[in-house]
């Protein structure tokens, strides 16, 4: 690549006056609305924040466009169902500029370039399609018919409808990415990744072996009813923060938390609910009752190391496990027992990197309670064992009979609205063949049943120029994905690149030979057709479908919601030849609804049952304790230690979110929960490990990472002295992906593995 294109992909390496204050140990409270505020009066106003927060999260109104964290089933508080970063989202999605043919016209790629990701984003909601022609560095406008004909014109010249990809990012409505899906699949191909690929998909990997199913199997209620929740490699009080409500009430009931993960989080240590005034004034909720300090990638071996005791308690006192449930409900016990055995409690502590007293306090909080639910997220799923750390927390739930019962079960706390929902609607290169079954009876088509590509498998295929068109449904792909420069050659090799974007990223600026991005409507937005103003849906974390209805006029009346620009594409490339009446499904989402309910399972009555304002369950054999595996029961699992080591200086990275931040989106440049203020470019590191290679505090150093005789490189960041593990370090995404090698990742799950980079630091 040449430098001005390789400049496109990373964000500018200046500083912005780095200043550090001492960490947080609380969370939410009064500083926490006053932030929230204080973004809402920059960016959308008071007044339209107050419009926009009455109905966000609640019943008939619309779903926030950050987490996926469930709404209460029965009550919903009337101060506000939203957290600090909703207003975040809400204040990003809805602000109050919009740019157009003016700013395009004014700032041409290179130049946009050289902004930060922060300002990209807050340049203001792109008001109409625009396209970059060959050869130039001028976004322009066209028209939407245009714009689906160019879009037909690529798609129609491919020799093979494998030579396109087309992305999905979680925001996605079920009735966008089922549509989206049955046109891709229409269309001749399986290359449907999606940010699932990125994120949990070792989660579902390994609960579908395990479990039968690829999601969580509790509820809210269940939160509220556990003993015991591990929250292990994840941070709520930042990622979803109104999980921390939850984990309050669970407290309140007699329920302990423990906090296993490299970093101690501010939101695990305390929280004050800004929703109870008496909590205000007292000064918060204390929630994790004992903080784990796992070195990264150690979970295995943390686990591992619990297994061991309860067995040796088991053989000694008795008592210990569930035998009636695995005896009635469970596969390979014994040879689980027996691969147990072989491993040596000493060695499986000292990899996992915790004091004794700490594993001995885990410990009798795991062994004298039976309710437990662990909960998790990235720190988890990103490692190239990642499928292996979740199989080995199932591990210990199936041996505490801890599955399928009131206060018990499986947690995976997912990213995105509804990253959930459009797996469940068929977001899926591998999609089962009973699914692509249902679609072949329903509209008369043969689906391709071979596997399209994953994300990874994707960037590869664009790179070796065996894929020439990417479409993006949402998202802001080269900010996700890991191997930077890589992955951004990949998109440049393609001859036409397309995004379905709300607002400019850097996405828009590496793109192929030709680009479009296309403006949709918002989650805040009312959504008008011919049949009148529509409601979609979305599927929360615990499996909850629910309505979704905007409460703002358009920014734009240049504006298409995902599902008319799926249709209007669909209906362009297709033409004749296709089985499916697209523009009928623009003018009516009822009968996208109805489809739906004839092809997924769980659906039955969609749009009645979609008029329920607090919504509806799917199914979820887990927590009935019917197993959906190939033995029909629950799966014990063998699980080996990771085999990675340190060399000389090296230390193993995880890259982490600011406060300021959901997923690639920027909220701003602090991160004050962590103590970090007006900068991103930072490595946090253990202070001992800063003393035996001579660094100071805020020294500027580059990155390198060292992978399979592959170095790559990240520069200027400053050290900041941290409470992290020794050999271990952290640094935000994402400034730091250009650093995670795109072939490493999870075995079977082909997660990439960003939360175990080995590296060095260099001072510059």
């Amino acid at each position: 690549m040449n430098q001005s294109k390789d400049k496109r992909a990373l964000a500018p390496e200046e500083f912005t006056n780095l200043k550090i204050k001492e960490r947080a140990n609380n969370s939410a409270g009064i500083k926490g609305i006053t932030h929230a505020l204080n973004h809402a009066q920059k960016y959308i106003g008071l007044s339209k924040a107050l419009k926009l927060s009455l109905k966000m999260n609640q019943k008939g109104g619309f779903d926030c466009p950050g987490c996926a964290w469930p709404d209460p089933d029965d009550e919903r508080s009337l101060w506000g169902e939203y957290c600090e970063n909703g207003i975040k989202a809400i204040a990003e999605e809805a602000q109050n500029k919009t740019i157009g043919r003016t700013f395009f016209s004014k700032y041409s790629v290179d130049e946009l370039a050289d902004w930060s990701d922060f300002d990209l984003g807050k340049s203001g909601r792109l008001a109409e399609p625009m396209l970059l022609k060959r050869g130039s560095k001028y976004y322009r406008p066209l028209s939407w018919e245009e714009a689906f004909n160019k879009i037909a014109t690529h798609l129609k010249s491919l020799d093979h409808p494998d030579e396109a990809v087309f992305y999905t990012s979680g925001r996605t409505t079920n009735e966008a990415a089922f549509l989206y899906q049955l046109f891709v699949r229409e269309y001749g191909t399986s290359n449907l990744p999606d940010c699932s690929n990125m994120c949990h998909e070792a989660s579902g990997t390994a609960l579908s072996e395990t479990l039968g199913i690829g999601k969580g199997s509790v509820t809210l209620d269940d939160l509220y009813k556990a003993e015991v929740i591990m929250v292990v490699g994840q941070n709520p009080g930042t990622n979803h923060p109104r999980m921390l409500s939850a984990l309050e009430k669970c407290k309140r009931n007699g329920g302990k938390i423990i906090a296993v993960n490299p970093l101690p989080e501010a939101g695990l240590i305390k929280f004050t609910n800004p929703q109870n005034p008496m909590k205000m004034v007292t000064g918060g909720t204390i929630l994790a009752d004992l903080y784990v300090p796992l070195s990264i990638n150690g979970d295995v071996a943390f686990f591992k190391a619990i297994l061991l005791k309860l067995l040796e308690k088991e053989e000694t006192i008795g008592k210990v496990f569930d035998h009636d449930f695995i005896e009635k409900h469970t596969h390979g016990y014994q040879a689980f027992i027996s691969d147990l055995k072989s491993y040596d409690f000493e060695d499986c502590l000292k990899s996992a990197g915790i004091p004794r007293d700490t594993f001995d306090a885990a410990l009798q909080l795991i062994l004298n309670n039976n309710k437990i639910i662990i909960c998790w997220a990235m720190g988890l799923t990103q490692h190239e064992n990642a499928v292996d750390n979740i199989r080995e927390l199932v591990n210990l739930l199936l041996l505490k009979g801890s599955i399928g019962k009131d206060g018990a079960g499986t947690c995976p706390v997912r990213g995105h609205s509804n990253v959930q929902g459009d797996r469940t609607v068929g977001i899926w290169e591998a999609a089962p063949q009973s699914f692509l079954d249902k679609i072949e009876d329903k509209y008369g088509f043969k689906p391709s049943n071979k596997h399209g590509y994953s994300v990874i498998e994707a960037i590869k295929a664009m790179y070796e120029k065996r894929a020439k068109v990417f479409f993006g449904l949402g998202g802001n792909f080269i900010a996700a994905v890991p191997d930077t420069l890589y992955s951004a050659k990949a998109l440049e090799n393609c001859n036409l690149t397309v995004h379905v974007s709300t607002k400019l990223n850097r996405s828009h600026l590496v793109t192929g030979k030709e680009a479009l991005i296309l403006p949709c409507l918002g989650r805040t937005e009312k959504d008008y057709q011919k049949s009148g103003e529509q409601i979609q849906s979305i599927e929360n974390s615990m499996g909850i479908v629910s309505s979704t209805k905007g409460v703002l006029n358009p920014c734009s009346d240049k504006l298409l919601s995902e599902v008319a620009v799926v249709c209007g594409i669909a209906h362009a490339t297709l033409g004749e030849r296709s089985q499916v009446n697209w523009l009928q499904y623009k003018d009516d989402y009822n009968l996208v609804r109805d489809d739906i309910e004839e092809v997924v399972s769980g659906f039955q009555n969609y749009n009645e049952r979609i008029k329920d304002p607090s919504g509806f369950y799917l199914p979820n054999g887990a927590r009935l304790r019917q197993f959906n595996t190939k033995t029909g029961k629950a799966n014990f699992t063998l699980n080996k230690l990771p085999k990675w080591t340190l060399k000389g200086e090296e230390l193993i990275m995880m890259t982490i979110r600011s406060h300021d931040q959901f997923n690639t989106t920027i909220y701003g440049l602090n991160d004050r929960y962590r103590g970090i203020f007006n900068e991103r470019r930072v490595i946090f590191m253990n202070v001992e490990d800063m003393k035996e290679r001579q660094l100071e505090e805020k020294q500027i150093v580059h990155i390198k990472s060292h992978y399979k005789e592959t170095v790559r490189e990240a520069h200027n960041f400053k050290v900041v002295g941290y409470d992290i593990p020794k050999n271990c370090c952290a640094t935000y995404f994402p400034e730091t992906n250009v650093l995670v090698p795109l072939d490493s990742f999870a075995h079977t799950a082909k997660t990439p593995a960003s939360k175990s980079v080995i590296i060095t630091v260099i001072p510059a």
